[in-house]
C-alpha cells in the first residue's frame, strides 16, 4: 500500500517577475515501511517538497496523497499525528528557554495524549537518552543529543510518515552514524516509512530502499539503491553525481 503520492508537484516563490520556480512537475511515491531519498546539489528542490508537503511552502499545485488521503492547502490537525518532520538543524528546531520535558510535553499535550509523565520517559528511551536528559535545557546538551531530542519530539503524536530533511549534515561525523542507525531501528520498531532528503549520496544508500535524483527542481531518475550501489544510473546527471561522490 502507498503511503506518499505526489504527482505533478509545482512549488514556488514570489509572483509575476520575481517568481521562481523551486520544484516542477515532481512525481513519485513512497510504499508503507519505505525509505525513500531524495538527493541533488544545493537548491535542487529536495528540502521544498517536504515544506510544500507539510504546509511550510504554501504556493503550490499538484496533487499530494498521504496515506489515502488528499491534501490540499490547510491541512486537518490529524494531518500532523500522521506526518512529522526532523529538520537539518535541532538546535535551531528547538527553543532555547524550553527544557526536553516541556518539549516533549507540549507537543504530546497538543495532539490529546493524557498520560504525558510516562510517554516523556518512553519517548527519551526510544531515543537512546534515557530520564537523566528530562529536565535539560538544549545548550546543555551535544548536537547529537538535541537532534535526538528533535526526533523523539516528531515521535511524539505516533506518527506513520517521517520527513528527514538533512537529519545529519549540521552534526560532527562521528555521531551522523549514531543518529542514522537510531533513525534505522526506530523505523523498524515502529513501522515507520521515511522521505529523507540528503546531498551525501553514501547516506542514503545507508539508509533508503529507493531514491530520487533531483536537478534544477526537477525529477530526472528514480532508482533502488541497489542500482545506485552498482553505478548503473541512466541519467547523466546521476551519473556526475556517482562519480563527484566517489
Amino acid at each position: 500500500m502507498t503511503m506518499l503520492d505526489i504527482k505533478n508537484l509545482n512549488v514556488w516563490f514570489g509572483t509575476a517577475r520575481d517568481r521562481v520556480d523551486a520544484v516542477k512537475d515532481a512525481g513519485f511515491s513512497v510504499a508503507k515501511g519505505e525509505s525513500f531519498g531524495l538527493v541533488g546539489e544545493s537548491g535542487s528542490g529536495k528540502s521544498t517538497i517536504l515544506r510544500a508537503i507539510t504546509g511550510l511552502a504554501p504556493t503550490w499545485s499538484g496533487d499530494i496523497t498521504v496515506n489515502g488521503d488528499r491534501i490540499d492547502q490547510k491541512r486537518p490537525k490529524s494531518f500532523f499525528k500522521t506526518v512529522q518532520m526532523v529538520f537539518q538543524d535541532p538546535y535551531a528546531s528547538l527553543h532555547p528557554r524550553h527544557s526536553v520535558d516541556q518539549v516533549l510535553g507540549e507537543t504530546l499535550h497538543l495532539h490529546g495524549f493524557k498520560d504525558i509523565d510516562k510517554r516523556v520517559v518512553t519517548l527519551l528511551d526510544d531515543v537512546g537518552l534515557g530520564q537523566k536528559f528530562r529536565f535539560r535545557y538544549p545548550h546543555q546538551l551535544s548536537g547529537g543529543q538535541r537532534q535526538r531530542v528533535a526526533i523523539a519530539r516528531a515521535l511524539a503524536p505516533e506518527p506513520t510518515l517521517l520527513l528527514l530533511d538533512e537529519p545529519t549534515s549540521a552534526l560532527d561525523v562521528s555521531v551522523q552514524a549514531e543518529i542514522l542507525n537510531l533513525l534505522t531501528d526506530l523505523r523498524a520498531e515502529h513501522g515507520l516509512t521515511y522521505l529523507m532528503v540528503s546531498h551525501d549520496l553514501s547516506v542514503v544508500g545507508h539508509m533508503c530502499d529507493r531514491l530520487a535524483v533531483m536537478r534544477g527542481g526537477e525529477i530526472v531518475e528514480v532508482m533502488t539503491t541497489d542500482t545506485l550501489r552498482a553505478n548503473q544510473a541512466q541519467h547523466p546527471y546521476s551519473q556526475s553525481l556517482l562519480e563527484a561522490s566517489i
